[in-house]
């Protein structure tokens, strides 16, 4: 590759969705939930043969730096950045850039995730690959999209227009605008339509294309950006950052630049992906029991069916029950239908308005 690329995972999320077994203090990417490694050592390691470790930067919270290292090893420790306070993507984006650039004023980089689930690793790096290097030639925002399978509300959806030149094996398409995340029904229109994709969070940009859009549509994000480049790599870095982030307000890429530019282009994902966001979503990469069960760990089970169990300490038995996700771990059961996965979230939120809930279990 003729451009020394960079990627910059997001992993500043607090556990709520996976709780009891993740939490605020143990978040999901450093969890060995799919594939036997934790999830974010599995985002560094697709990278391999595209962006070495050096060049792999993690935002994070800076309470969880040193788990997030551990998970991590192949990372240098400087390389993981611990955000005072989560101010959301936008944010991340604009000190990213800075970070990227202090380093390489003409680089490129990737925004990732840690909790993505990717399995055709060859064609996920072709598709970088080709990103990086139109991101790398042009004035563009590139994204990938991925396949729409089913009518889920679960994601959020970019409507894509004419093609545009293809780099090699892979198709890229203009983007008509980005979409919240539908109702069922639109959902459903939107899979029928054959121009919609799910919005992978995936992003590629230059250091130029990304800070020019932010001084555009973000400026005080940019002044962020400009006054944190000089503190890369100093020992008033972390100082700088909490007091440059209290001047911030929340707002996603996605509201911030991705709804507003028009030079935003789309690589046309058929990848096999998958976003872990629930317990839920762990169906898809476990194998089954005669009785469509998906068991973690240890358990017993007696006329029931379709149940995901996972059983971090003990043996947990179920007893002619269907359509469940039960966790155990440590001093906390969990229990709900799997059609109630997504509310894992608002039962976190009351144990802490109760008083109930540390984030660290």
């Amino acid at each position: 590759m003729s451009v020394n690329a960079y990627a910059v995972i997001m992993a500043g999320g607090k556990g709520e969705r996976f709780w009891p077994l993740s939490t605020a203090g143990r978040p999901k990417q450093v969890l060995s939930l799919v594939g036997g490694k934790p999830l974010m050592q599995t985002a560094i390691e697709r990278l391999e043969g595209i962006i070495p470790p050096e060049r792999v930067i993690v935002i994070t919270g800076a309470d969880i730096v040193d788990i997030t290292c551990k998970s991590a090893p192949q990372l240098p420790k400087e390389n993981v950045i611990g955000e005072p306070f989560g101010r959301d993507t936008a944010a991340a984006v604009a000190l990213a850039s800075a970070i990227v650039k202090e380093r390489d004023p003409d680089g490129v980089f990737c925004i990732l995730t840690a909790d993505h689930i990717i399995q055709d690793i060859n064609l996920f790096q072709t598709t970088l690959r080709e990103a990086i290097e139109m991101a790398a030639t042009e004035d563009v925002l590139v994204t990938i999209g991925m396949q729409v399978l089913e009518p889920s509300t679960a994601f959020g959806y970019i409507e894509s227009g004419e093609p545009v030149a293809n780099h090699g094996e892979i198709q890229f398409l203009r983007v008509k605008r980005f979409i919240e995340k539908p109702d069922k029904p639109t959902a459903q229109k939107y899979l029928d339509a054959g121009v919609f994709y799910w919005n992978s969070g995936m992003f590629i940009w230059s250091v130029a294309s990304i800070q020019k859009a932010l001084a555009s549509f973000t400026p005080e994000l940019m002044t962020m950006a400009n006054n944190m480049e000089a503190c890369v790599g100093t020992p008033g870095f972390a100082s700088s950052l909490e007091k440059e982030y209290g001047k911030l307000e929340k707002i996603s890429v996605d509201y911030a630049i991705m709804e507003k530019a028009d030079n935003i282009i789309m690589a046309k994902g058929v990848f096999d992906w998958g976003d872990i966001g629930s317990w839920d979503a762990l169906e898809k990469y476990f194998d089954k029991d005669d009785s469509g069960n998906v068991v973690i760990g240890e358990a017993e089970l007696l006329d029931s069916s379709e149940n995901i169990v996972v059983s971090d300490s003990r043996i947990t038995a179920l007893i002619g029950v269907k359509d469940l996700v039960v966790v155990q771990a440590k001093d906390v059961t969990m229990i709900c239908r799997k059609d109630c996965a997504q509310d894992v979230k608002k039962m976190v939120h009351q144990l802490r308005d109760a008083g109930e809930y540390d984030g660290v279990l």
